[in-house]
């Protein structure tokens, strides 16, 4: 397995051992980490921390986003797609979109190579996560 997407479902098993929601992203620029994050809106009492926004807002000011190659354990959603593309990020590995279908073809329609990399582990995570807490997995989908 890649070793970036690996280091994304290190960042979701962080914030499911923090009791929270188990997805995390990381950043990478000319092979390297510049940022990681998981989702927080439990810890933080936030619904804006995705993993892919904590992700970003820990890289802090990299310049330039071309090059730059965003993974999540989870398809990301139109809110963490919007800073995608709004930052010229143009390419995407998702771990999976079995559990949640996210914002592929909004990415894809402005121009970002969208990869699902349909991971067994990022599903069981998430299957297992949402078995276990329904309410608060469609309060982060926004279907309460």
């Amino acid at each position: 397995m890649d070793k970036f997407i690996t280091a994304a479902i290190e960042e979701a098993k962080l914030g499911l051992s923090q009791k929270g929601i188990p997805i995390g992203s990381v950043l990478v620029k000319e092979g390297k980490i510049v940022g990681r994050g998981h989702n927080k809106r439990v810890q933080d009492n936030d619904s804006i921390t995705h993993a892919e926004i904590d992700c970003l807002r820990n890289a802090g000011r990299v310049g330039n986003y071309k090059g730059t190659v965003l993974y999540s354990t989870l398809m990301p959603c139109y809110l963490c797609a919007g800073a995608i593309v709004q930052f010229g990020i143009k390419k995407v590995y998702a771990g999976e979109s079995a559990t949640f279908p996210g914002a592929k073809e909004f990415m894809q329609s402005h121009g970002v190579e969208v990869i699902d990399l349909n991971l067994d582990e990022c599903k069981n995570m998430m299957t297992d996560f949402i078995e276990k807490n329904p309410e608060l997995w469609n309060e982060d989908i926004g279907e309460l």
